[in-house]
């Protein structure tokens, strides 16, 4: 089996704003001095593990990323009929297996007397969260669900052995390709089988704003012939190049030996990169978009980005073809690439939607095998 499998993509997307910044605004980022855009590593992963390829190619197989797990095991100890002061101490335990939980200070503890009961054991549930967001296995989740039952079962707390339910073996596949980390449980933490670089734009690009008005339907215009609301937002269009690299090794051995689920995991998650987009501002902009040129390689030689292919921006071609100008970059690239340092892949596949040339079925064979 090759080690690692490295996708380059590039995909086109028309004026959108897909993944924002504090203020709102498309991210971007200073490449080969100019400004280009940006959708970064985590947006990208968010909406493929979540996508209905991702879900549906593996059910049974996703991870949950909460903070809110201790709240679930209140809720199912309440409706076993106990009352709010144990199930609060008894999910606390369970919650604290997988991080550090959120504490009331001493002046909100003050003002819980002054509240009714109702308000009071509301404020209280603030307890049963952690701090940080954690990725609890399937198996995991299985598992605290279960001792909660145990526990509203038999009226009594968890003992020390039943609060063991962190697992080394992942049945969650997006817990072992993107890891997790819980800084007070280090021996469950997975190192990421998948790295996910962000993603940026191969040519400038300079934010647009889009100025905005909405009509109130039910304003006949005859006193106040105004829009009833006006905003702006920013927005722009580009063609950009992502890259994974797999280690299908690591990601096999975090999945514990399954390599069939390994390569189930694979498959859904190249095909959910290539035609899944992020999510934001979709309703605004409808931006959805495939991959325009995919190139996927496998071997044990060390991976490397072709990122620098576009770190002279794109500006002009033959024709103002930015897609196919790209796709001449990449390919110069890795040729030169292989000239210098040798074969840097053992196989390769492509595909080239913008010449019809390759299909997405040998891709995924390929990636899967």
């Amino acid at each position: 089996m090759s080690r690692f499998l490295q996708i380059h993509l590039l995909t086109s997307y028309p004026p959108a704003n897909l993944n924002r910044d504090d203020l709102g605004r498309p991210k971007t980022a200073k490449m080969g001095g100019v400004d280009r855009l940006r959708v970064s590593s985590q947006s990208l992963k968010r909406a493929w593990r979540t996508s209905d390829i991702f879900e549906q190619a593996m059910a049974g197989h996703i991870g949950t990323r909460t903070k809110e797990m201790g709240l679930k095991v209140y809720e199912r100890l309440k409706k076993k009929g106990i009352e709010h002061k144990k199930a609060l101490g008894w999910a606390k335990p369970i919650a604290e297996v997988f991080g550090k939980l959120k504490e009331l200070s001493k002046k909100e503890k003050e003002e819980l007397k002054n509240l009714s009961d109702n308000d009071r054991e509301k404020k209280e549930l603030v307890e049963v969260e952690i701090e940080q967001l954690a990725f609890i296995d399937t198996e995991e989740e299985s598992a605290v669900i279960a001792l909660a039952d145990t526990v509203g079962t038999r009226k009594e707390g968890p003992t020390a052995e039943e609060l063991e339910l962190l697992r080394k073996k992942m049945h969650a596949v997006d817990i072992a390709l993107f890891g997790r980390m819980l800084a007070s449980k280090p021996d469950y933490n997975i190192e990421a089988a998948c790295q996910v670089a962000h993603s940026v734009s191969v040519h400038p690009v300079v934010v647009e704003d889009d100025y905005f008005t909405a009509v109130d339907d039910l304003n006949d215009g005859r006193e106040d012939a105004g829009a009833a609301h006006i905003g702006e937002a920013g927005f722009a269009a580009g063609l950009f190049y992502s890259y994974i690299c797999l280690n299908r090794e690591l990601l096999e051995k975090n999945l514990g030996g399954d390599k069939a689920l390994s390569q189930r995991a694979i498959k859904a998650l190249i095909e959910a990169a290539v035609k899944v987009p992020p999510e934001g501002k979709q309703n605004s902009y409808g931006s959805r978009a495939y991959a325009n040129y995919v190139l996927a390689e496998k071997g044990d030689q060390q991976p490397r980005s072709l990122s620098v292919a576009f770190l002279k921006p794109i500006t002009t071609h033959e024709g103002d073809d930015f897609g196919a100008a790209a796709v001449d970059e990449i390919v110069r690239h890795q040729a030169n690439m292989d000239k210098v340092y040798g074969p840097c892949a053992d196989a390769r596949v492509t595909l080239n939607a913008l010449t019809g040339e390759g299909a997405l079925s040998e891709l995924l064979k390929f990636v899967s095998e």
